[in-house]
């Protein structure tokens, strides 16, 4: 099984920038996806989350009205659109597939909120 992020990068304060994770090696439509992200100095933290076939979503208090997660089976891809982006937005994000013990971390995508 294999996450690939992308569409990390640099960017301006108010900012937007769209993350994709494309799946391959495992039942993409099954599985509830969600993106984390890591900060130097801070603890790994939920950024959204979506269930499978997208039945409900859910987001950090410190993303609400910003961010947005979708995700299209067809295509086994999840993405995360940031609005209004800002410095403290600064981190690696990665995706995250789980369906009940079986789990895959995939690797990050490097976000820079910066002027």
């Amino acid at each position: 099984a294999q996450l690939v992020a992308s569409g990390g990068g640099l960017v301006q304060p108010g900012g937007s920038l769209r993350l994709s994770c494309a799946a391959s090696g495992f039942t993409f439509s099954l599985y509830d996806m969600s993106w984390y992200r890591l900060a130097p100095g801070k603890e790994r933290e939920l950024v959204a989350g979506i269930t499978s076939a997208g039945g409900s979503t859910n987001y950090a208090d410190f993303v609400k009205g910003r961010f947005t997660i979708s995700r299209d089976d067809a295509k086994a891809t999840v993405s995360l659109q940031m609005n209004s982006l800002e410095p403290e937005d600064t981190a690696n994000y990665f995706c995250y597939a789980k369906l009940k013990t079986l789990e895959y971390w995939g690797q990050g995508t490097q976000v820079t909120v910066s002027s």
